[in-house]
């Protein structure tokens, strides 16, 4: 009989020992400590992608002519003589004169783009284990023993960005436009006038021209090309590595997070911020592969339905806080009891006291492993 008792202790301490060396257990366990199981996560590079969604063109702008105003003396009846008893003859005649230059009138045909699109892949595709537990026929005390462990893949994800590309380029058109012409009329001498000779000066006349100082001509700019910067990941280092995390035995177990809301809200306090950031916050920086379940409890007064949804509002606020402040939404979860979980008597119809009332308005946490 003792020596049965002794084979099967050796027995059991040879399995437990071997059994800790494949789970990743301590090999050498101290009573009173406790252990949830970890996996360790995915772990990702975020990098920024510079994408041209515009090419680079020109620009042109028409800078208009430029004139001058000139003064010009024009003689409209030349020097003559008239003679006594016999003047001379004229006749009449016309003579056009430009008074103003034509000038090249530019115009600009702009250029012009086309839509386009560029897809980038934003995630690579991966393959994860994912454990399967189906405890309908598992005859194993261990339900670890009834767990199926899967490789899952995960196709890469894409993305569509929206582009331009030049379609047809700028072009200048020049057209002559302008110019102006004035007729004068002038008298000629036909016939010089004899006998006593007398002499008729000549007669002039002042135009104003507007002289062409510098033509229309065309500025070039040069406009940069446009960019987009996306925001992809890559997986540098590959999670689902089983990990023991130890912890403190109390924490797998709910524990009141003492934080107070105003009445019908779900609004934390600064007092209730610093709370989370003591006993949460910290917690989970210094455990950083464990996971935690925030869960909120209302008391009986008022309907379930609005108690049910008040009390996971006050859940998701907490864990909304810790995002903010870092942790990643993966290690959260948010769980509204409403008033189903009374920690008291002081359900529908029961008269209580405040003091009552409020052991059941409460906010919990524990570990649930990672």
């Amino acid at each position: 009989m003792k020596k049965s008792t002794m084979l099967v202790l050796a027995v059991l301490f040879t399995a437990s020992y071997g059994f800790s060396q494949i789970e990743g257990l301590p090999p050498n366990p101290e009573a009173g400590k406790c252990y949830v199981r970890c996996v360790t996560p995915d772990v990702y590079e975020t990098e920024e992608k510079r994408i041209m969604t515009r090419p680079a063109y020109k620009q042109y702008e028409v800078i208009p002519a430029e004139y001058k105003n000139v003064e010009e003396t024009i003689m409209i009846k030349p020097a003559s003589k008239r003679y006594v008893y016999h003047p001379a003859e004229y006749r009449t005649v016309t003579e056009e004169i430009q008074i103003e230059d034509p000038y090249n009138e530019i115009s600009i045909t702009p250029a012009s783009f086309a839509g386009a699109s560029e897809r980038i892949e934003i995630r690579p595709q991966l393959v994860k284990y994912e454990y399967q537990a189906n405890f309908d026929n598992c005859d194993s005390v261990d339900p670890r023993d009834c767990m199926v462990i899967c490789a899952v893949e995960y196709p890469a994800e894409y993305r569509n960005v929206v582009t331009q590309v030049l379609d047809q380029a700028a072009a200048i058109n020049k057209t002559q436009r302008g110019g102006k012409t004035i007729t004068i009329e002038k008298e000629e001498l036909v016939k010089e006038a004899y006998c006593e000779e007398i002499n008729i000066d000549a007669e002039y006349t002042t135009i104003t021209k507007r002289v062409l100082v510098k033509d229309e001509e065309v500025r070039e700019m040069d406009v940069p090309a446009d960019y987009a910067v996306e925001t992809i990941e890559t997986l540098t280092t590959k999670g689902g590595v089983a990990k023991w995390e130890e912890i403190d035995c109390e924490l797998k177990d709910y524990n009141v997070l003492p934080i107070f809301y105003e009445l019908g809200s779900a609004r934390l306090t600064s007092d209730s911020r610093s709370v989370i950031d003591d006993k949460l916050l910290s917690l989970m920086r210094e455990k950083p592969l464990i996971r935690i379940e925030i869960s909120s409890h209302t008391d009986s007064r008022g309907s379930s339905t609005s108690n049910q949804a008040l009390s996971q509002r006050r859940a998701e606020s907490v864990v909304s806080y810790l995002i903010n402040r870092g942790i990643k939404k993966s290690r959260l979860v948010a769980t509204g009891y409403g008033e189903t979980r009374l920690k008291n008597r002081c359900a529908d119809g029961v008269d209580c006291s405040e003091a009552e009332h409020q052991q059941n308005r409460r906010t919990e946490f524990r570990v649930i492993g990672g």
